[in-house]
C-alpha cells in the first residue's frame, strides 16, 4: 500500500461490463434504446397528468414526480456510459466522477421516499376515504416532496462530501458503469472506516425506515380490504393501489438483490451487471406498469398519441 502514488488524481476509468472490442455495439445499442423507452414513456406520463385535470390529485401528483425522478436517475448514468462507448474512452473525470455520485445517491433516495409517501396516500385512500380529501391536502403533499428532497439532497450531500474526504492511489479502475459510492470507497488508500459505517447507517436507516413505512400502510390497506364484504368491492379496492405494489416489489426485490448478492460474491463485475435491474430496468418498466394497470393513464396515453399522431 505504501509503495502506490499517492498524487492528485485527475479521472477515474469506468470499466463498464465488457472490454471486448466487439461487444460494444451491441451494448450501446442495448443501453440507447431502453434510456429512450425510459425517458419516452416517464415523458408521457408527466404529460398525461398534467394535460388532465382528473389527474390533478395527491396520487397523480406524487407519480408524474415520481416519473421525473425516474429520467433524471437514469440521465445521472447512462448517457455518461454511452459517450465513453462512443469515444472509445472510459475516462470519467474526479470532479465528475464525484457529481455523477452525488446525484445518483439523491435519485436512489428520492425514489424510496416518494415509493413511501405513494404508498402512504394509498392507506388514507382506502382507509379514510371520507376524509381523503382533507388529510391529503396540497400543502401536505407539497410540505412531503419538500421534506423528500431536503433529506435525500442532505444524505447524498454527506456522502459525497465524506469521499472527498479520502485520498486515492494509482489503481483507479472503477468495475462499473457509473461511480457508485462503494467501488470508489474500495479504491481509497485512506482509512474508509467511517465512510463504510457512514453508508451503511444511512442504508439502514433510510431503507429501514421507508420500507416499514410501505409495510405498514400496506398492511392496514389489506385489513380495511378484507372487512369490505362485496368481492367487487375488494377487488375495486385492490386495484386502486396495485400498480404501486408492483412498483415498490421492483424497485426494493431488485435493489436489495444486488447488494445482497454483491456482498455474497464479492465480484464487482456481477454487481454492473445485477445493478442494471433497478438502475435501468426498474425506471423504464414503472410507466408500463402504471399504464397498463390504470385505465384512466392509459385512455390518457391513447389521446396523446392520437393528438400526436395527426
Amino acid at each position: 500500500m505504501e509503495a502506490r502514488n499517492k498524487t492528485r488524481i485527475s479521472e477515474f476509468l469506468l470499466l463498464g461490463f465488457s472490454e471486448e472490442p466487439e461487444i460494444q455495439p451491441l451494448i450501446f445499442g442495448l443501453f440507447l434504446s431502453m434510456y429512450l423507452i425510459t425517458v419516452f414513456g416517464n415523458l408521457l406520463i408527466i404529460l398525461a397528468v398534467s394535460s388532465d385535470s382528473h389527474f390533478h390529485t395527491p396520487m397523480y401528483f406524487f407519480l408524474s414526480n415520481l416519473s421525473f425522478v425516474d429520467i433524471c436517475f437514469t440521465s445521472t448514468t447512462i448517457p455518461k456510459m454511452l459517450w465513453n462507448i462512443q469515444a472509445q474512452n472510459k475516462a470519467i473525470t474526479y470532479e465528475g466522477c464525484i457529481i455523477q455520485m452525488y446525484f445518483f445517491i439523491l435519485f436512489v433516495c428520492l425514489d424510496d421516499f416518494l415509493l413511501t409517501v405513494m404508498a402512504y396516500d394509498r392507506f388514507v385512500a382506502i382507509c379514510h376515504p371520507l376524509h381523503y380529501t382533507v388529510m391529503m391536502n396540497s400543502q401536505l403533499c407539497g410540505l412531503l416532496m419538500l421534506v423528500s428532497w431536503v433529506m435525500s439532497a442532505l444524505n447524498s450531500l454527506i456522502q459525497s462530501l465524506m469521499v472527498l474526504q479520502l485520498s486515492f492511489c494509482t489503481d483507479l479502475e472503477i468495475p462499473h458503469f457509473f461511480c457508485e459510492i462503494n467501488q470508489m470507497v474500495r479504491l481509497a488508500c485512506s482509512d474508509t472506516f467511517f465512510n463504510d459505517m457512514l453508508f451503511y447507517f444511512a442504508a439502514g436507516m433510510f431503507g429501514f425506515l421507508t420500507l416499514t413505512g410501505i409495510l405498514y400502510s400496506y398492511s392496514k390497506i389489506v385489513s380495511s380490504i378484507r372487512g369490505i364484504s362485496s368481492a367487487q368491492g375488494k377487488y375495486k379496492a385492490f386495484s386502486t393501489c396495485a400498480s404501486h405494489l408492483s412498483m415498490v416489489c421492483l424497485f426494493y426485490c431488485t435493489s436489495l438483490g444486488v447488494y445482497l448478492s454483491s456482498a455474497a460474491t464479492q465480484s464487482s463485475h456481477s454487481s454492473a451487471t445485477a445493478s442494471v435491474m433497478y438502475t435501468v430496468i426498474t425506471p423504464m418498466l414503472n410507466p408500463f406498469i402504471y399504464s397498463l394497470r390504470n385505465k384512466d393513464i392509459k385512455r390518457a396515453l391513447e389521446r396523446i398519441l392520437e393528438m400526436a399522431a395527426t
